[in-house]
């Protein structure tokens, strides 16, 4: 009897959900479904410092936004849950005592001084970062003795001092990785929660997950989790590593360069079936004049094992073309459908009044006054900053800065902008008034509008990006020094949110 097939995905929710979080999830749904088989999401937030309950929901929302479902997950249930990791910290305790047992893992008492100590003794070496394996030759009494003792510890996986590891790939092939390369990697942390790499593989194991299908980023951690898979006798999963998404210029697709955020996408007034036909042609080239097809039509058309492994361009002027065919082909009345549900919502539309009454004396002014909200990006050159008290350089820190802490605020409500911008301010030793005129332009196109602060959260954590990132274009950028200079900046306030 053949083994019914299961793929999932398993976003961390530590940020914004991001469009290669649809390309994966696109990818497990539809080879899934091809075979008759169940997709599920699981969500990977064994890292609580940087894991919130708000990025998951957004996660969940983009996705269902984007046209997919899951047979099992958190907001579902099903038979082999929980299905977020921070809940299942009992299962890899378990799993990782069944390694110590059976000498596949040992405990790691290394201080983090003494390994920063070795890391840097490496770097001046030019040998490989990895763990010299200090802890290796402890005996396994007095290693139950320190840890009964209260004294700190990981517990890492062992890993052959030679021979290779051959990694088969659905679309690469075998794949050889010598063991010489691969790192004794932490499977459990000091905390007692486990890393990536143990909590993937007890949980694609219970799970009864068939087919791992990810990014190619992971592709060089594969080695480490088929050596679990044999120390705990279980049969691996297929594996398939997805190219990466790339910018026009091959580099790996990222916020600095590109916007990624799939609500982003959505708050710009794309269609979600737009999106996902755009994804599906960077998973499967599409015959000649057979651009446009549905998720049914893309599901029978997936062939993993011939995907292109070359990185698929994330081409914004593609998804623009597709996104306006799928425009044109509506009625008018779905079409309009589709443009209030967008934007013109009682709720959000309730919001612009308040925020737009004291400020308009005919009717007509409301739309000049609230039209940037309804906007994409804006026409904003260096020009447009004209009159400002700041120099071209305190323009673009001051962007820079406001861009990059609003990005590490779990939050993104007025007061928390309020706080963030005032909070730049500071820290370059300026008058907010001084500011103020950047942040305005930036945000709405000119030097006066509606309230800054409550426009910026009706704007939404994307497009404020975008928006910021249209503005520093506009100047000319950040270079990569500047940003590690400028990020080294002490902000103000960090403990009101801020994620670690």
């Amino acid at each position: 009897m053949t083994t019914p097939v299961r793929t999932r995905v398993a976003p961390s929710p530590t940020g914004d959900p991001h469009v290669g979080t649809a390309y994966v999830a696109l990818a497990n749904y539809a080879f899934a479904k091809k075979h008759g088989g169940d997709f599920l999401l699981r969500i990977e937030d064994t890292d609580q410092a940087r894991s919130t309950p708000e990025s998951e929901r957004a996660i969940l929302a983009a996705l269902h936004w984007a046209g997919l479902s899951w047979d099992e997950g958190p907001d579902v249930g099903g038979p082999h849950g929980p299905y977020r990791q921070s809940e299942r910290s009992a299962i890899y305790k378990r799993y990782s005592d069944e390694l110590l047992a059976n000498g596949h893992a040992f405990r790691c008492f290394c201080t983090p001084e003494r390994l920063d100590a070795m890391r840097a003794a490496q770097r001046a070496a030019g040998t490989p970062q990895k763990y010299d394996g200090h802890c290796l030759a402890i005996p396994p009494e007095e290693s139950e003795r320190r840890a009964a003792s209260g004294e700190p510890y990981v517990v890492r996986m062992k890993v052959p001092e030679s021979g290779v590891c051959v990694v088969h790939d659905l679309a690469r092939g075998d794949v050889p990785f010598e063991y010489a390369t691969v790192d004794m990697q932490v499977l459990l942390k000091s905390d007692g929660l486990p890393t990536y790499h143990l909590a993937n593989v007890v949980d694609d194991h219970l799970m009864e997950i068939t087919h791992v299908i990810r990014g190619e980023e992971w592709m060089s951690s594969a080695p480490k989790h088929l050596l679990l898979y044999g120390y705990l006798g279980w049969e691996p999963p297929v594996l398939m590593h997805l190219p990466l998404l790339r910018n026009p210029d091959k580099s790996k697709l990222s916020k600095r360069k590109n916007p990624t955020g799939i609500l982003f996408y959505e708050r710009m007034g794309y269609l979600p079936e737009a999106l996902l036909n755009f994804l599906g042609l960077l998973l499967a080239h599409a015959p000649e004049g057979q651009e446009i097809f549905g998720l049914p039509e893309f599901i029978e058309r997936l062939d993993l094992s011939k995907i292109s492994l070359g990185g698929p361009v994330f081409d914004i002027g593609k998804l623009d073309w597709l996104n306006g065919q799928y425009l044109r082909a509506l009625s008018t009345d779905e079409l309009l459908a589709r443009t209030m549900a967008w934007g013109f919502e009682r709720d959000r539309l309730v919001r612009i009044a308040e925020l737009a009454q004291s400020r308009v004396e005919r009717l007509s002014d409301l739309a000049p006054a609230a039209g940037f909200l309804f906007a994409g990006r804006l026409a904003v050159t260096k020009e447009s900053f004209a009159g400002a008290k700041l120099g071209d350089d305190e323009m673009r820190k001051a962007l820079a800065l406001a861009m990059w802490r609003l990005d590490a605020e779990r939050a993104f409500e007025k007061e928390t902008v309020e706080r963030v911008l005032k909070g730049v301010g500071e820290t370059l030793g300026k008058k907010f008034r001084d500011l103020a005129r950047v942040y305005y332009v930036a945000m709405t196109g000119s030097p006066t509008s509606l309230p800054l602060f409550d426009s910026m959260e009706l704007l939404g954590r994307d497009i404020v990006r975008e928006r910021f990132r249209v503005a520093l274009a506009a100047f000319g950028g950040v270079s990569g020094k500047e940003q590690k200079e400028w990020q080294a900046l002490q902000a103000p306030d960090q403990t009101n949110g801020a994620a670690a």
